[in-house]
């Protein structure tokens, strides 16, 4: 992991502020094209936004009725080359299913908007759309309503892991040499001669230093706004926040071998298979308080359970709800105060002040337009090489297919099951076998990790080792998502990813009971805001525990 001293000591052409799929996205882009690239994040990466998505990469279907048709060819092109050459170890075809409980105009309507997905996608890579029947409907997604569909139409986009896209565009850009630098918060910015002279803290020591890129760009999604107030920073950007609500329930409540899309009177509705488990999403509705107190509120669960329950033959049940987690999106020039549904997802650059430039809008699936937008915008008029990053692939893509055509050795070697390597092959790509390497040169790390049966010990320690996790929340909330998918959202699981994190970070037993202590109080944390309706109160009650963290770590 670099340091704020490495930063310090080097001479940078570009400075990216944030940590999220966007400004990692930036680093990459501009120190594949031979730029010297810092970037600093004051959290984890993909703390924010860019771990609280729907998983999706998809071309954005909704926007063909507000005939945004060169947003969609745009993002249709972006995902097959994430599916294709970028992440196929992250990003993987999805059957989706738009179910039918109209006249026979609804399905005229929607093939239509299908058959102009299809075309603006080209040769996607993923099959095209097909019209079905109510039993194959009902043979493809048992859940459904029986009485309520009369059919569907399938098409395919994908699904992504967004933390772990985050974390391999961070790794991958250190690979090309850029200093990626988390727990590092930017606390002032003034223009000296014709240079950004940034000072920057690191979040945990206190340790101060100051930084003199020819460049900044900020990368903050829904922080834009907030760090351009608190740094003195202009430049028109009005960014508008939409939060929106995921829940998690087991794969027997919601039966389906596909993802199944409809409307809601705010949003879309999604339910999304993820291994043994559906995610439920999602809202999309005005957030009124900072993003990053954030948090699933008891209305939330009531209205999304019942925008699914009008599709499901059998209701889903708070009782149901394994998780939930909720997320702030950016989004670029508001039409109304009171309306975050209709705004577009496109993005805009703009220059904030002398050599510092902030991004914000877009959305997960084409991150990679945004980054490379943001650096040519940065750099304008200077002779830099183009971007590079739609030839690129990310560590653990290169040799997928080959490392996956070899599972069954890998399995042989490891002594686990064809479903456990399955499982890392997603999860690491060609990094598996050094993943699997690794851990059995230390006895005990092939065994499932305590209280998440589903990962291996070995995984903690490759997050702690290679993948930049500092805290205990940073492995199970985003390496791993054991806080989403596990019924006890990791609390069983803390002790024991601690331990590990500690033989591997060098931590004292007094850190180590802090950051249990810390993961604990958090899940409690969301567990009451899903007993409170109102969304300030359950973000007053997450900033609260924000607070006591800082205060707790002696850096308030």
């Amino acid at each position: 992991m670099s340091s704020l001293a490495e930063l310090a000591d080097a001479p940078l052409d570009l400075l990216v502020v944030g940590g999220g799929v966007t400004g990692c996205g930036a680093a990459l882009d501009a120190a594949s094209r031979g730029l010297r690239v810092g970037l600093v994040e004051q959290g984890d990466l993909g703390s924010g936004t860019s771990s609280r998505s729907s998983r999706l990469v998809h071309g954005g279907l909704r926007y063909l009725e507000q005939f945004q048709f060169g947003l969609v060819r745009e993002a249709l092109r972006e995902r097959r080359l994430l599916m294709e050459r970028i992440a196929p170890h992250l990003v993987r075809p999805m059957p989706f299913l738009c179910p039918l409980t109209r006249p026979a105009w609804e399905r005229a309507y929607m093939g239509a908007g299908l058959t102009l997905y299809d075309a603006l996608a080209g040769a996607s890579g993923v099959p095209r759309h097909r019209h079905l029947g109510r039993a194959s409907t009902l043979a493809q997604a048992p859940a459904l309503h029986p009485g309520r569909v009369t059919g569907a139409i399938r098409y395919f986009d994908a699904q992504v892991d967004d933390a772990r896209l985050t974390v391999g565009l961070a790794r991958t850009a250190e690979r090309h040499g850029a200093l990626i630098t988390p727990g590092a918060r930017v606390d002032a910015i003034r223009t000296e001669g014709d240079r950004p002279l940034v000072e920057v803290a690191d979040t945990e020591t206190g340790e101060r230093v100051k930084l003199r890129p020819l460049r900044v760009l900020f990368a903050v999604g829904p922080w834009t706004g907030l760090a351009g107030e608190r740094l003195g920073l202009s430049g028109g950007l009005k960014v508008a926040m939409s939060k929106g609500v995921h829940l998690v329930v087991d794969r027997s409540v919601i039966e389906t071998t596909t993802a199944v899309i409809g409307r809601t009177p705010n949003s879309v509705l999604f339910l999304i298979p993820w291994g043994d488990r559906v995610i439920v999403g999602t809202t999309d509705t005005p957030w009124p308080a900072a993003p990053g107190a954030v948090a699933a509120t008891s209305a939330d669960v009531d209205y999304l359970i019942g925008q699914a329950n009008r599709l499901l033959a059998r209701p889903i049940r708070r009782a149901d709800v394994i998780s939930t987690y909720a997320g702030v999106r950016p989004l670029v020039s508001a039409k109304s105060a009171d309306s975050t549904a209709a705004i577009s997802r496109e993005h805009v650059v703009v220059r904030q002040a002398p050599g510092v430039f902030a991004v914000a809008g877009g959305k997960l699936t084409t991150y990679r337009v945004m980054a490379a937008d943001a650096v040519d915008a940065a750099f304008q008029g200077e002779e830099i090489a183009p971007s590079q990053t739609h030839r690129l692939p990310l560590l653990g893509a290169a040799w997928y297919a080959a490392t996956r055509a070899g599972a069954e050795r890998l399995a042989e070697r490891s002594g686990l099951d064809s479903a456990a390597i399955g499982r890392l092959l997603r999860r690491y790509g060609d990094e598996t076998e050094d993943l699997l390497d690794q851990a059995r040169a230390v006895p005990g790390l092939l065994e499932p990790l305590a209280g998440a049966p589903r990962h291996l010990r070995a995984e903690v320690v490759w997050a702690a080792r290679h993948e930049k996790a500092r805290h205990l929340a940073d492995v199970l909330v985003r390496r791993l998502r054991v806080a989403t998918e596990t019924p006890d959202r990791g609390e069983a699981a803390a002790a024991d990813a601690a331990a590990l994190m500690a033989a591997e970070l060098g931590w004292s037993g007094e850190r180590v009971s802090a950051e249990v202590d810390g993961y604990l109080r958090q899940v409690r944390a969301e567990r009451e805001a899903l007993t409170i309706s109102d969304d300030r109160e359950a973000a007053s009650l997450m900033a609260g525990l924000s607070l006591q963290a800082v205060r707790e770590s002696g850096h308030e």
